[in-house]
């Protein structure tokens, strides 16, 4: 094996990293952008070098030897950030993780440590690599010791050899150190000589070699400033030469022997990486390896596999785990069962399961509690077998959501090793990714799964605590848990599509698109590819010679924001902008749909997200049913083919009425704002009358559309920028518009500025039932990142709280539907909208109770409007 030594300058990588990066952290607040970025470069230089000898060494500290000759030496630097500060023990950590030595040494800096080192190992025949991002370490280059600095951030490097440094900078290694001399260095506060840059220095050293002879020579140089300046300077100049030099023979207490590099323990760098929450660098860890290879030992794990089901297996109080490898529950098989209660821990066979008749009177027994993990999927599952889950008490992934709304939820092993409980594999580790995805043998399975339960069981005390701790139990026992069985329901039953309908919609778009394409062809004066953005950047930007608005690496930008901002330069732009919008519509929601509906049921079966946004709103997928897209005809069309599952019925929709207002009106208690609500006002005309000092005829349609603006734009914390950009007039409009709105409505202003403060002080803000969003960027000295959090701190108790009202009147409804025996059942819930089908002979009785009990399912300061309608399609009934 080759000797290899590699030697790397931690501080300059952190600084590197820290700076190129936004900042990130994990679940507990820690900082970890720096190190995140400096594991980046250590994967890196492992893959790439395969050194035989490591070492990354730091400065000790503030003071060097360097202080004795020139106590302002590194004088005048901005001191730490302390989100810096935290991240270098992390970093030793880190190494001590990957079996890299690092080492640091009391007077002297990291350069002195690798410049010493580097000697050494050329000396003993070794090839030596320098990674670094100061050009300082530059001075040590020479045939066996190449420098690798840092460019753009962490990501490239650029290596310098002899040749390269000739042929970059025209200079000899040796030659750095009075290039720095003449030059100096701000950073280091190093002085140099006034006046003399990198082009002139370089040139003077091209001329002379080195600083002794330039003042040898003094007087033949020509430019009169400059001989004075280096006259006058001499002294500057040689100290900066003696600062700049890196000491080749530092007093170090460790030797190459110790620097050997075997490699790292991939449970080590496991446990340190999931702490630190680096997903991404665990897949490509992941990657290294073979299907064969055992990531990681486990504890020994004392579980049985259940050869006959008795009664005796359950304790009324028993975790439950239902084993699926694929996100789709709807179509995926079941693996394995995994039981775990005080007696034990249990694994069952799938068939052996679900054909003993005492293990399904269990799981349809009300009476026997169950603890599981997504009581949705788990439910859902079931039900495509004909089992109804009941007695459901506990759901690890909806409390831990609660808990921690901003992590990954997705699997049992992520929370349960974020948490301390480490003795399982993650899935990924047992079935594979991706294509190479499989399940092995029972046994190994068996022994997974029942990891699994056990984490549900192991947890549950603790979880229930942490909910009772944060005023949060009637939020997951009241609300979070009792909509679970009701979205299963809702998921299980499905939606139908008039599928003769969607490929009818898909021929009228496609005809519409070629009618567009051919206009856009007119336009240009000839054909071109309008999906290819570079051939349409030529049309636009050479041919056209339309304004350039922004560039990318490969050429022109030609975006939907470029776009937008070119409409009035060119007839041809609005029609470019509704190709692509009819485009989108055609392969994302026409053929889209039609790929997920079920061919024997004509129904599609989207899942509804529980445990994903952070304000608490569902989302869905296969299919996407939020992002329908309904400003353009084309798409409210889509609508069409949602009907009704039987003949003789109709589809019923209702939605609340401004709901995020009325909920800020009743946060803020703004007099003016309730007492709008209060008297059924227009809430946007009202709003232009009392910023623009008009009577209400007064008000036309583009005051009441500016306030509009200015109304849901405060909700989300709306800059004059932002609001400028909705609404095509200058800043300083927009910020006159929103002074003028706080002038109106105090209370909302002084809201804006108290929720910002709570947040700070609590690092969390809440919903009206106690839903909390975490907060950690609030405090922030990154103004980008702090903005946004105090953005987030003023929108989430009001976007939070309308998604707990519409949940609470889901739950609500369900009930009612159930007391007064109707057929009618709820099929969708979309934002603020709730979309049912019913008989048509219930539509009365429905028309009262619908909006009855979403008016009336939480009681606020104003009151709760629904709008409700109904007919042959979702389509017809909006």
């Amino acid at each position: 094996m080759s000797k290899k030594l590699v030697l790397i300058d931690g501080n300059s990588i952190l600084y590197r990293a820290f700076y190129a990066l936004p900042l990130l952290h994990n679940d507990k607040g820690i900082f970890t952008n720096a190190v995140y970025g400096f594991t980046n470069i250590l994967l890196n230089i492992l893959e790439n070098e395969k050194p035989s000898h490591m070492l990354v060494a730091f400065d000790a500290g503030k003071t060097t030897f360097r202080h004795s000759t020139y106590k302002e030496y590194k004088g005048g630097r901005q001191k730490t950030p302390p989100e810096l500060s935290e991240q270098f023990p992390l970093s030793r950590e880190l190494l001590n993780a990957f079996q890299i030595p690092h080492y640091e040494l009391e007077m002297y800096e990291a350069d002195d440590i690798i410049g010493t080192l580097a000697g050494i190992g050329e000396k003993e025949g070794f090839e030596v690599k320098v990674i670094s991002g100061d050009q300082d370490l530059l001075q040590l280059v020479s045939d066996h010791v190449t420098v690798d600095l840092t460019k753009k951030g962490v990501s490239e490097v650029e290596s310098y050899t002899p040749e390269k440094m000739l042929e970059k900078m025209e200079l000899s290694s040796n030659q750095i150190i009075d290039l720095k001399a003449l030059m100096g260095d701000s950073s280091d506060n190093i002085p140099g000589v006034p006046g003399v840059g990198i082009k002139t220095a370089t040139k003077l050293l091209k001329q002379y070699k080195t600083l002794d002879t330039i003042y040898e020579n003094l007087e033949e140089i020509s430019g009169k400033k400059l001989k004075e300046n280096l006259q006058n300077h001499k002294e500057d100049a040689f100290l900066s030469r003696e600062l700049a030099t890196i000491d080749l023979d530092s007093p170090l207490t460790i030797s190459l022997e110790e620097l050997g590099y075997k490699g790292y323990e991939y449970k080590n760098i496991y446990e340190l990486f999931s702490e630190l929450e680096f997903r991404s660098l665990l897949d490509r860890l992941h990657g290294e390896k073979s299907d064969e290879e055992v990531v990681v030992e486990l504890e020994t794990f004392d579980y049985q596999i259940v050869d006959e089901i008795t009664e005796d297996l359950f304790t009324g109080k028993d975790a439950l785990h239902v084993e699926m490898i694929t996100d789709n529950y709807h179509e995926a098989n079941i693996e394995a069962i995994g039981i775990v209660n005080e007696n034990g821990n249990y694994a069952i066979k799938t068939e052996q399961a679900l054909t003993s008749e005492v293990f399904k009177n269990w799981l349809q027994d009300q009476s026997k509690e169950k603890y599981v993990f997504d009581a949705k999927g788990v439910k859902v599952a079931l039900l495509h077998r004909g089992i109804k889950l009941e007695g459901i008490t506990f759901d690890l992934q909806l409390a831990s959501y609660l808990l921690n709304p901003s992590d990954n939820n997705e699997e049992i092993t992520a929370i349960g090793r974020r948490l301390g409980e480490k003795n399982v594999f993650l899935d990924e580790e047992v079935y594979g990714k991706g294509a190479k995805r499989k399940v092995p043998e029972f046994e190994k399975v068996s022994e997974h799964v029942a990891r699994k339960t056990h984490i549900i069981y192991t947890l549950k005390d603790r979880f229930m605590k942490e909910l009772i701790n944060n005023e949060q139990l009637e939020l997951f026992n009241e609300l979070e848990l009792p909509l679970a069985t009701i979205l299963a329901e809702i998921e299980y039953f499905g939606v139908k599509v008039d599928i003769d309908r969607l490929k009818e919609m898909g021929k009228e778009l496609t005809d519409r698109l070629d009618t567009i394409e051919s206009d856009i062809h007119d336009l240009a004066g000839e054909k071109f590819n309008i999906n290819s953005p570079k051939q349409l950047a030529v049309i636009l930007f050479e041919k056209l010679k339309l304004p350039v608005i922004k560039k990318t690496k490969t050429g022109y930008s030609t975006a939907a924001d470029v776009l937008e901002k070119l409409e009035p330069e060119h007839e041809m732009i609005p029609k470019l902008l509704l190709y692509r919008q009819l485009k989108k519509l055609q392969s994302t929601y026409v053929d889209g749909l039609l790929k997920v509906v079920r061919k024997d049921t004509h129904k599609i079966h989207t899942r509804f997200n529980q445990a994903l946004t952070q304000t608490g709103r569902l989302s869905s997928t296969e299919p996407n049913l939020q992002n329908i897209p309904i400003r353009l005809e084309e798409g409210r069309k889509i609508r069409q083919a949602f009907i009704p599952s039987e003949q003789g019925w109709v589809m019923f929709a209702a939605d609340y009425s401004q709901i995020e207002l009325r909920v800020l009106a009743h946060i803020s208690g703004d007099k003016k704002l309730v007492e709008a609500f209060q008297e059924d006002k227009d809430i946007h005309t009202q709003t232009a009358m009392d910023v623009f000092h008009v009577s209400e005829s007064e008000v036309d349609s583009n005051m009441r559309r500016q306030a509009k603006a200015v109304n849901f734009g405060i909700v989300y914390g709306i800059s004059d920028y932002g609001l400028s950009q909705n609404l095509q007039i200058t800043r300083k409009e927009a910020k006159t518009f929103i002074d003028k709105y706080f002038s109106v409505y105090p209370e909302v202003k002084q809201y804006m500025e108290d929720i910002v403060q709570e947040a700070k002080h609590n690092g969390y803000v809440s919903t009206l039932m106690k839903r909390r969003r975490y907060l950690p960027e609030i405090t922030s000295r990154n103004f980008n990142l702090r903005s946004f959090a105090e953005r987030t701190a003023m929108n989430t108790p009001i976007q939070g709280s309308a998604a707990d009202i519409i949940k609470k009147a889901m739950i609500d409804l369900d009930s009612r539907l159930k007391k007064e025996n109707l057929q009618a059942r709820m099929l969708m819930q979309v934002h603020d909208e709730l979309i049912l089908e019913a008989p048509k002979e219930e539509i009365e009785q429905l028309s009262k109770i619908v909006p009855e009990v979403m008016e009336n399912t939480v009681l606020l300061d104003v009151p709760l409007k629904v709008d409700y309608s109904f007919g042959e399609s979702w389509f017809d009934a909006k």
